[in-house]
């Protein structure tokens, strides 16, 4: 374990219990907002939840409030928050600009620009439909990724692995991989039996390619040193390969399964727009057929939450395979 000099020590006891100002500042910036919200008056119709919505951001603020305050009793917590400090300050005075464009001024027309408290009309009155299109979509999108980040690991191995598999292999790549998913729909909606099994599989190719071409180029910059090495030392070749080869690619990997789930987000959207019943895609398409903006800018807060959820969790596993690499690249 680390050790602290005295000094270093009085410096963190004095920074426990100081009051947290930043997170002063946040919260009355929340207040601020809860205030603008309910005094200034709607320029068109009243909007329902507007009540809901300053409360929400009051209860924000003094909550704030109290954890900048006692920031000895919330030590942890304020250890978190402290970075954010600016975004939990500016957050509110974007709030209130995109209010007050929207539903105070009106200079942003009816309905293609909708103001927050439409977002929460929005997940209170229509949860049901969103979320079996989040939980439709998350199930579409786990299959693909999964598919495609095994098939792809496999092939970027035995590519940078065999010098054989690669002379048949890497043409293949080179033609097919740069082809985006979405130029292949006529083609597996043809071929597929149904829209989901056609999903999947644009999905998954979507998140091969990068997994592929990364594994791929992990596997072949390995140091010939280690294999001379474990020769040496009387290692096979299977152990080669599962005992040098991978654990050194694996850093190369996760940047692969990272490109590929930042494309399989796109392929997603697009292959749940053509024939599906439920989907975050199919939302979409649905709430602009029926001019619900309001729905749209509803999924698509969640399409980003979603996104941003899972490679948040595709980075804490990293970090957890990877410990010697922890912090080195961050998201």
């Amino acid at each position: 374990m680390p050790t602290y000099s005295l000094e270093q020590r009085h410096t963190a006891k004095v920074l426990a219990f100081a009051v947290w100002r930043g997170g002063l500042v946040a919260a009355l910036a929340w207040v601020a907002f809860a205030l603008f919200t309910l005094l200034y008056p709607d320029g068109g119709k009243p909007w329902p939840f507007t009540h809901e919505l300053a409360f929400a951001a009051a209860g924000t603020g003094a909550l704030l409030a109290l954890i900048a305050l006692l920031p000895g009793a919330f030590r942890r917590l304020v250890r978190r928050l402290r970075p954010a400090g600016a975004w939990l300050a500016a957050l509110p005075l974007l709030l209130g600009l995109w209010l007050l464009v929207t539903a105070k001024v009106v200079l942003l027309p009816v309905p293609f620009f909708a103001p927050p408290q439409a977002l929460i009309e929005v997940f209170v009155d229509d949860w049901a439909r969103l979320g079996e299109s989040l939980l439709h979509s998350l199930w579409l999108l786990l299959n693909g990724v999964v598919i495609g980040g095994i098939a792809g690991f496999i092939a970027g191995v035995a590519i940078g692995w065999s010098h054989r598999i690669g002379y048949w292999v890497h043409p293949v790549l080179r033609i097919l991989g740069p082809v985006p998913s979405t130029a292949l729909l006529p083609i597996c909606f043809f071929f597929f039996p149904s829209s989901w099994s056609a999903s999947v599989f644009l999905i998954a190719l979507a998140t091969w390619f990068p997994v592929t071409v990364l594994t791929w180029s992990g596997v072949a910059s390995v140091d010939k040193a280690y294999y001379e090495v474990a020769r040496t030392m009387g290692a096979s070749g299977r152990f080669l390969v599962w005992r040098v080869a991978i654990p050194a690619a694996l850093p190369q990997v996760f940047v692969g399964l990272f490109m590929g789930l930042g494309a399989s987000f796109s392929v997603l959207v697009v292959a749940e727009m053509m024939g599906v019943k439920a989907g975050l895609g199919w939302y979409l398409q649905w709430a602009q057929g029926w001019a619900a903006y309001a729905n749209m800018y509803a999924a698509l807060l969640v399409m980003a939450l979603l996104c941003s959820g899972l490679i948040t969790l595709l980075f804490l596993v990293r970090d957890r395979v990877l410990s010697w690499q922890k912090g080195a690249v961050k998201w």
